[in-house]
């Protein structure tokens, strides 16, 4: 760990049950594009969210056309619709809020997307940015990162500070009807964040140190009460919080390993993020093991203090099965068959992972393609 790094605490924050109702007041006069998903509209779950921003003279003109996976052809009808807006909202998963911060951007800007593909190209000012969260996984309403797919299933990113956004709202009403498998999938996804930000090979610091280790134990915490009990909002809250803390640890110390190998998955297999990223971690964890032995022993204390007593590898090894064990506590698939993956898909995935450089250098470890095929392997 370097002695001298810089750190951004990210967007300013509002939290509690029923705050979306209040999103008015973060934003200026004029219409606002809200970017969302057709299941959210069908939910029903920006009624409120809606009907407070009609009450305060904001227009919102309602993007409801976001895919899971994204495509660019999505973010540029984003940003035709949101044409002579004055703000943008992504509310949803991921995917929306991915968008939004993309489209935010564009409009605001006027920069072609294919100029500011990777880290640092999007300069210019955006309009004003609000993300709400429906799922307490992803971070995205904390990081300067969206991820979108282009042309043959390749996933590409824009990471620059001019993506962060102004506010957060972390509302845990929003989140009480989650699937089971949902919930599950995106507490898992919110954990491997806080683990690659720990462990990250180039930026990690003291800052994302402690906001990673909070967000773990907070995700490990509630993960399986919010399951037990979905309408638990004070779970709800604290699993909200805990993925937008590891959002902000990773927007600093960025992720890996896990992530270059789980977006291939999504691009090519569609399957969600936050399932990848559970199916490719512990035979990560594996693959790095010696070389991030000393975090994975001090995470491994974190999960379970008792280790306290025993060695580096025996603590080390105490958090890559207590990891284990929580995937498979709460139901996600294990094995890439129950995703459709076979054996001839092993090269194909191999190569497309080697495509995620910017992710694969904060690795702890090298991965190279034969690595990536032996890990796709030992995940079938």
């Amino acid at each position: 760990m370097s002695p001298t790094y810089r750190f951004s605490y990210g967007p300013k924050l509002v939290s509690g049950p029923g705050s979306a109702a209040g999103l008015a007041e973060l934003l200026p006069p004029g219409p606002c594009l809200f970017v969302t998903d057709e299941r959210l509209l069908a939910l029903g779950l920006m009624e409120t969210a809606l009907a407070g921003l009609r009450e305060a003279g904001i227009e919102p003109r309602l993007f409801d056309a976001v895919e899971a996976d994204p495509s660019r052809e999505t973010v540029m009808a984003a940003v035709a619709a949101g044409e002579g807006c004055a703000s943008v909202v992504g509310f949803g998963g991921g995917s929306p809020m991915d968008v939004a911060k993309l489209a935010a951007y564009l409009i605001g800007r006027g920069d072609d997307l294919d100029a500011i593909w990777g880290v640092g190209k999007a300069t210019g000012q955006r309009l004003p940015l609000t993300l709400v969260p429906t799922t307490a996984g992803t971070g995205s309403e904390a990081t300067p990162v969206t991820v979108i797919t282009v042309g043959g299933g390749e996933k590409k990113g824009v990471s620059s500070p001019m993506l962060v956004a102004d506010w957060a709202v972390l509302d845990a009403d929003l989140t009480v009807g989650l699937p089971h498998d949902v919930t599950a999938a995106t507490g898992i996804d919110a954990m491997v964040h806080a683990i690659e930000a720990y462990t990250s090979a180039l930026l990690k610091n003291p800052m994302s140190d402690m906001l990673a280790r909070e967000a773990l134990r907070l995700l490990t915490a509630h993960l399986g009460r919010a399951l037990a009990q979905p309408e638990d909002r004070a779970a709800r809250g604290a699993m909200l919080l805990g993925a937008h803390l590891a959002g902000v640890a990773f927007a600093n110390a960025p992720v890996a390993g896990v992530h270059a190998l789980a977006y291939p998955l999504g691009g090519h297999f569609h399957v969600p993020h936050g399932l990848s990223n559970a199916l490719m971690l512990v035979h990560v964890l594996g693959h790095n093991f010696h070389a991030a032995m000393a975090d994975y022993a001090e995470l491994g204390i974190l999960l379970d203090p008792t280790l306290a007593g025993e060695g580096l590898q025996a603590q080390a090894r105490g958090f890559v099965e207590a990891m284990a064990t929580i995937c498979r506590r709460v139901g996600v698939p294990t094995r890439l068959r129950e995703v459709g993956v076979g054996q001839g898909d092993l090269d194909l995935l191999a190569r497309e992972a080697m495509k995620q450089e910017r992710l694969l250098v904060n690795n702890p470890c090298p991965i190279g393609e034969a690595d990536a095929r032996r890990l796709y392997a030992a995940a079938l």
